[in-house]
C-alpha cells in the first residue's frame, strides 16, 4: 500500500468547465477545491466518467477502499481513508488552456526524457545540458525545433559544429509538443492512464457525425 507520504506526492489533472486540460496540481490543492465545492472529482469506471462532489466521494472512497485498494493511492484520516482523485474537474472557470507550451529548460527535459538525443543514455538532469542542433555561431535560434538534450560529453564533442560536421546523428528529430510534456511523462505512469483523451486535443475538436 502507498505510504500517506508518496500518496501526497501524487499528480492531480485538473480540467475547467468544458473538460479541457488546464494544468496539473497536487492532491493537497485538488482536494481543497473538491472541498470548497469549487471542483469535482472525475473518476473513470466500468467505461465511463462519473462525477463525484466531496461528500459522494467519501462514499465511493469506503467502497473503494473494500474492493480495489491496490489500484488506488490513498489518504488517511483518523476515521476514514480517501482514494486519491486522478481528475478534478473545475466548476466555474472556463478559460481555455494556454495555447503553447513553455520554451523552458523544465520542459525540453521532459520531452526529451532526460535523455541524450545524440548518445541515447539516460541521465540525471545534473548530467544534462541543453544543445543548439544548429549552433547559434551559424545563425541557430533558440526555438523548440533547434534544442535537444544531450550529455556534457556529446555537448563538448559536438561543439560549435553542427551533427553532420561533427560526426553525430540526432536520435529523435526536436519538434514542438502539443501539450506539456510534463503531463506526457505522467501518462506513462499507469496511475495517471485515465489523463489520456484529456491530453488528447482531437478527442475534443474532431467533428461529429
Amino acid at each position: 500500500m502507498v505510504t500517506p507520504t508518496t500518496a501526497l506526492n501524487c499528480h492531480v489533472l485538473v480540467l475547467n468547465k468544458h473538460y479541457m486540460a488546464v494544468r496539473v496540481t497536487h492532491v493537497k490543492r485538488a482536494i481543497s477545491l473538491i472541498f470548497k465545492d469549487l471542483a469535482e472529482v472525475i473518476d473513470f469506471d466500468q467505461g465511463q466518467y462519473l462525477n463525484y462532489d466531496f461528500e459522494s466521494w467519501l462514499e465511493v472512497s469506503q467502497l473503494k477502499k473494500r474492493f480495489e485498494p491496490h489500484e488506488h493511492d490513498w489518504l488517511h484520516t483518523v476515521h476514514l481513508s480517501i482514494a486519491v482523485p486522478r481528475v478534478v474537474r473545475l466548476l466555474s472557470y472556463d478559460r481555455m488552456p494556454r495555447p503553447s507550451v513553455t520554451l523552458n529548460r523544465r520542459n525540453i527535459f521532459a520531452r526529451d526524457r532526460s535523455r541524450c538525443q545524440y548518445c541515447g543514455r539516460h541521465l540525471p538532469t545534473s548530467e544534462l545540458s541543453l544543445d543548439h542542433v544548429i549552433p547559434r555561431s551559424q545563425g541557430g535560434q533558440t526555438t523548440w525545433d533547434n534544442i535537444v538534450c544531450a550529455c556534457i560529453k556529446c555537448n563538448v564533442k559536438k561543439g560549435g559544429r553542427r551533427p553532420h560536421q561533427a560526426g553525430m546523428k540526432l536520435i529523435n528529430a526536436p519538434v514542438k509538443p502539443r501539450y506539456s510534456p510534463v503531463m506526457g511523462l505522467s501518462i506513462n505512469q499507469g496511475r495517471y492512464r485515465s489523463w489520456k483523451q484529456f491530453l488528447n486535443h482531437a478527442y475534443w475538436s474532431v467533428e461529429l457525425k
